[in-house]
Protein backbone atom coordinates (compact mmCIF):
# COMPACT_ATOMS: atom_id res chain seq x y z
CA UNK A 1 0.00 0.00 0.00
CA UNK A 2 1.27 3.45 -0.72
CA UNK A 3 1.55 6.06 2.04
CA UNK A 4 -0.62 9.00 1.20
CA UNK A 5 1.64 12.39 0.77
CA UNK A 6 1.44 14.90 3.44
CA UNK A 7 1.36 18.20 3.20
CA UNK A 8 3.55 20.27 5.66
CA UNK A 9 3.40 23.83 6.31
CA UNK A 10 5.87 26.09 8.35
CA UNK A 11 4.78 29.66 8.88
CA UNK A 12 5.87 32.36 11.43
CA UNK A 13 8.15 35.15 12.13
CA UNK A 14 10.63 33.28 13.22
CA UNK A 15 13.93 32.01 11.54
CA UNK A 16 13.88 28.64 10.68
CA UNK A 17 10.84 27.53 7.95
CA UNK A 18 13.23 27.12 5.10
CA UNK A 19 15.63 24.94 6.83
CA UNK A 20 13.12 22.87 8.07
CA UNK A 21 11.87 22.13 4.67
CA UNK A 22 15.40 21.37 2.98
CA UNK A 23 15.99 19.22 5.81
CA UNK A 24 12.94 17.06 4.69
CA UNK A 25 14.37 17.71 0.67
CA UNK A 26 17.59 15.85 2.53
CA UNK A 27 16.25 12.82 4.81
CA UNK A 28 13.75 11.89 1.67
CA UNK A 29 16.80 11.80 -1.17
CA UNK A 30 18.27 10.27 1.78
CA UNK A 31 15.66 7.36 1.33
CA UNK A 32 16.26 7.37 -2.97
CA UNK A 33 13.02 10.00 -3.01
CA UNK A 34 12.55 11.92 -5.53
CA UNK A 35 12.38 15.49 -4.45
CA UNK A 36 12.20 19.12 -6.58
CA UNK A 37 12.68 22.62 -4.39
CA UNK A 38 11.12 25.45 -6.01
CA UNK A 39 12.12 28.84 -4.06
CA UNK A 40 9.42 31.43 -4.92
CA UNK A 41 11.17 34.40 -3.65
CA UNK A 42 15.05 33.64 -4.21
CA UNK A 43 16.48 34.71 -7.37
CA UNK A 44 18.94 32.67 -9.38
CA UNK A 45 21.30 35.22 -10.01
CA UNK A 46 22.50 35.44 -6.76
CA UNK A 47 24.50 32.91 -4.62
CA UNK A 48 22.78 30.74 -1.92
CA UNK A 49 24.84 28.06 0.07
CA UNK A 50 21.87 25.41 -0.31
CA UNK A 51 21.81 25.58 -4.00
CA UNK A 52 25.23 25.20 -4.30
CA UNK A 53 25.05 21.99 -1.90
CA UNK A 54 22.20 20.31 -3.68
CA UNK A 55 23.83 20.86 -7.44
CA UNK A 56 26.64 18.61 -5.52
CA UNK A 57 24.29 16.08 -3.87
CA UNK A 58 21.82 15.87 -7.40
CA UNK A 59 18.77 17.23 -5.63
CA UNK A 60 16.56 19.38 -7.71
CA UNK A 61 16.46 23.18 -6.87
CA UNK A 62 14.82 25.73 -9.18
CA UNK A 63 14.83 29.59 -8.07
CA UNK A 64 12.43 31.10 -9.11
CA UNK A 65 11.93 34.23 -7.97
CA UNK A 66 13.53 37.74 -8.67
CA UNK A 67 14.53 38.91 -4.81
CA UNK A 68 12.54 40.60 -2.24
CA UNK A 69 9.39 42.52 -3.58
CA UNK A 70 11.09 46.01 -3.06
CA UNK A 71 13.91 45.05 -5.13
CA UNK A 72 11.86 45.37 -8.47
CA UNK A 73 8.84 46.66 -9.92
CA UNK A 74 5.50 45.04 -9.06
CA UNK A 75 5.20 44.20 -12.73
CA UNK A 76 8.42 42.28 -12.77
CA UNK A 77 7.48 40.37 -9.72
CA UNK A 78 3.93 39.52 -10.69
CA UNK A 79 5.44 38.63 -14.02
CA UNK A 80 8.18 36.10 -12.22
CA UNK A 81 5.12 35.04 -9.71
CA UNK A 82 2.93 33.98 -12.57
CA UNK A 83 6.13 31.97 -14.00
CA UNK A 84 6.78 30.10 -10.80
CA UNK A 85 3.40 29.30 -10.49
CA UNK A 86 3.16 28.12 -14.02
CA UNK A 87 6.24 25.45 -13.38
CA UNK A 88 5.08 25.01 -9.68
CA UNK A 89 1.93 23.68 -10.78
CA UNK A 90 3.02 21.33 -13.57
CA UNK A 91 5.44 20.02 -11.60
CA UNK A 92 2.60 19.24 -8.47
CA UNK A 93 0.32 17.36 -11.05
CA UNK A 94 3.45 15.64 -12.10
CA UNK A 95 3.88 12.26 -10.79
CA UNK A 96 7.49 12.40 -11.39
CA UNK A 97 8.16 13.55 -7.68
CA UNK A 98 7.81 12.19 -4.01
CA UNK A 99 8.21 15.64 -2.67
CA UNK A 100 8.00 18.98 -3.41
CA UNK A 101 9.09 21.88 -1.65
CA UNK A 102 6.92 25.11 -2.65
CA UNK A 103 9.63 27.09 -0.08
CA UNK A 104 8.10 30.63 0.62
CA UNK A 105 4.90 29.96 -1.43
CA UNK A 106 3.41 31.28 1.42
CA UNK A 107 5.05 34.98 1.29
CA UNK A 108 4.49 35.32 -2.03
CA UNK A 109 0.60 34.30 -1.62
CA UNK A 110 0.73 37.14 1.16
CA UNK A 111 1.82 39.91 -0.98
CA UNK A 112 -0.49 42.98 -0.39
CA UNK A 113 1.74 45.59 -1.66
CA UNK A 114 0.50 44.69 -5.33
CA UNK A 115 -2.40 41.96 -7.10
CA UNK A 116 -1.13 38.62 -7.44
CA UNK A 117 -4.66 36.61 -6.94
CA UNK A 118 -4.66 36.65 -10.79
CA UNK A 119 -0.87 35.25 -11.72
CA UNK A 120 -0.74 33.11 -8.64
CA UNK A 121 -4.42 32.34 -7.79
CA UNK A 122 -4.52 31.19 -4.08
CA UNK A 123 -7.45 28.58 -5.08
CA UNK A 124 -5.96 26.93 -7.63
CA UNK A 125 -3.02 26.62 -5.23
CA UNK A 126 -5.30 24.89 -3.12
CA UNK A 127 -6.28 22.84 -5.84
CA UNK A 128 -3.23 22.11 -7.18
CA UNK A 129 -2.45 20.69 -3.82
CA UNK A 130 -5.62 18.57 -3.48
CA UNK A 131 -5.58 16.96 -6.95
CA UNK A 132 -1.47 16.49 -7.15
CA UNK A 133 -0.84 12.52 -7.18
CA UNK A 134 -1.83 10.67 -3.85
CA UNK A 135 1.45 9.99 -2.62
CA UNK A 136 3.41 13.26 -2.91
CA UNK A 137 4.26 14.99 -0.21
CA UNK A 138 4.36 18.91 -0.75
CA UNK A 139 5.89 21.13 1.87
CA UNK A 140 5.07 24.92 2.08
CA UNK A 141 6.67 27.64 3.67
CA UNK A 142 6.98 31.31 4.43
CA UNK A 143 5.50 33.91 6.58
CA UNK A 144 1.59 34.45 6.93
CA UNK A 145 0.70 31.52 5.92
CA UNK A 146 -3.18 31.59 4.37
CA UNK A 147 -5.79 29.97 6.12
CA UNK A 148 -7.19 28.29 3.03
CA UNK A 149 -3.42 26.72 3.44
CA UNK A 150 -2.94 25.67 7.04
CA UNK A 151 -6.78 24.22 6.66
CA UNK A 152 -5.34 21.46 4.11
CA UNK A 153 -2.58 21.06 5.79
CA UNK A 154 -1.80 17.89 7.74
CA UNK A 155 1.07 19.50 9.71
CA UNK A 156 1.55 23.13 10.44
CA UNK A 157 4.79 24.55 12.14
CA UNK A 158 4.56 28.21 13.47
CA UNK A 159 7.93 29.46 14.15
CA UNK A 160 8.31 31.68 17.01
CA UNK A 161 11.29 34.23 17.16
CA UNK A 162 12.48 34.27 20.95
CA UNK A 163 15.82 35.86 20.54
CA UNK A 164 17.54 37.00 17.27
CA UNK A 165 20.81 38.80 16.34
CA UNK A 166 19.38 40.81 13.65
CA UNK A 167 17.54 42.67 16.33
CA UNK A 168 21.40 43.74 17.75
CA UNK A 169 22.33 44.80 14.24
CA UNK A 170 23.91 41.72 13.05
CA UNK A 171 23.06 41.09 9.08
CA UNK A 172 22.80 37.97 7.20
CA UNK A 173 25.54 35.62 7.80
CA UNK A 174 26.75 33.20 4.75
CA UNK A 175 26.35 29.99 5.71
CA UNK A 176 23.28 30.59 7.92
CA UNK A 177 20.90 32.63 6.01
CA UNK A 178 22.55 32.01 2.44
Amino acid sequence: MTQRGMTLVYTGHGKGKTTAALGLALRAAGRGKKVLILQFIKSPSRTYGEKLMFDKMGIEMIQTGIGFTWTKTPEEHREALKESWILAKEKLLSPDYDMLVLDEINNALSIDKFPIDDVLPLDEVVASILNRPPAMHVVLTGRNARKEITDIADLVTEMQSVKHYYDEGVSAIKGIEF
